[in-house]
């Protein structure tokens, strides 16, 4: 079947599969939807999203507008583990790559400047005054290409610098040192455990609702305002939502497990006393004194950062921030 679409369980994208002829007999307004929320690869020749699981609705969206049929899904889903583990496969390829652009680009730098750089020493090339004759201007010409192609190899180093950058980048990612530090890794839980929450509220509200459609009663929100749903879309928002937190729950595995890996979170509210001068990570290395301890977090005086009345910087510091301790409250 042509012009359709269906959800790749394990790349966690929408995928629209039409002939090019109906891509170009769409309305000017759908080829934009289309290029501003899909991407063609040659590779499956298909429109991938951009977008990815949990955040389809508006792909979908489109690709219902487009009056595609809707094929279901494809594939099993990746945990979130499998996921990151993929990513540092594509990245490690994307860091080879960059690194030969890299290479490429400084060598092709070189050779644009190698003529200019082979004259070095020889005063009369480059003190030679424009003569107006045949060879004079042959010359002239000839000297103006070489110094225009010494330019262009700057702009060809300046492309290595930045290959390089992209391959660095790439690399950490890769090598799995990209955001691999504890104060990251527990913002990424606290944020997973927050969107928990959220989606228990929400499938044991839809719960409810499914309990009065089975039972015949009209199913109500907390304020007591009707809600128009049915056993259909109850159904699929729970099963939605149960496979979003699905996700979740691996997200908060798989970072625990990573702040395990870094030697775990060495301090709490036990450890710590009001009064310790502390080394932490805010934005960058900083040291401060305790001035109180919280369950998640510590209140800190920034040391070196005062405001115009003379007191200092208050500042909140989690605990994974922590790094050690200076000196212990007397």
């Amino acid at each position: 079947m042509s012009n359709y679409f269906i959800e790749n369980k394990e790349t966690g994208k929408i995928e629209l599969y039409f002939d090019k002829a109906n891509y170009m007999a769409m309305a000017d307004d759908d080829k934009q939807k289309v290029k501003s929320n899909f991407l063609f690869s040659r590779k499956t020749g298909a429109w991938i999203s951009r977008r990815k699981f949990p955040n389809l609705y508006y792909p979908r969206q489109v690709a219902i507008e487009l009056g595609l049929v809707d094929e279901g899904s494809e594939g099993e889903r990746l945990s979130f583990a499998e996921q990151k583990e993929r990513e540092q496969e594509k990245a490690d390829r994307k860091a080879d790559y960059y690194e030969y652009k890299a290479d490429q680009a400084y060598k092709h730098g070189e050779n644009l400047q190698k003529p200019i750089n082979d004259m070095h020493g020889d005063i009369a090339f480059f003190t030679q005054p424009n003569i107006s004759t045949a060879s004079g201007r042959a010359f002239t010409n000839r000297r103006n290409k070489m110094f225009d192609s010494w330019e262009k190899g700057f702009k060809e180093f300046q492309k290595s610098e930045y290959y390089k950058e992209c391959a660095e980048r790439a690399r950490q990612t890769a090598d799995g040192t990209k955001g691999k530090d504890k104060g990251f890794c527990q913002r990424r839980i606290d944020e997973a455990m927050a969107s928990i929450r959220k989606l228990d509220r929400s499938i044991t509200e839809y719960k409810g609702y499914a309990d009065d459609l089975a039972n015949g009663r009209q199913p109500k929100d907390k304020y007591g305002w009707s809600v128009n749903v049915t056993e259909e879309s109850v159904a699929r928002n729970i099963d939605h939502w149960e496979e979003i937190k699905q996700t979740e729950i691996e997200k908060v595995c798989y970072y625990q497990e990573c702040i395990e890996a870094l030697g775990g979170i060495g301090f709490n509210k036990e450890t710590l006393n009001k009064g310790d001068v502390i080394k932490y990570k805010w934005g960058c290395e900083s040291a401060g004194r305790i001035i109180k301890l919280n369950q998640k977090t510590v209140t800190v005086e920034v040391w070196g950062n005062k405001y115009a009345d003379g007191s200092c910087w208050v500042v909140k510091v989690p605990y994974a921030d922590i790094h050690e301790i200076i000196e212990k409250a007397s």
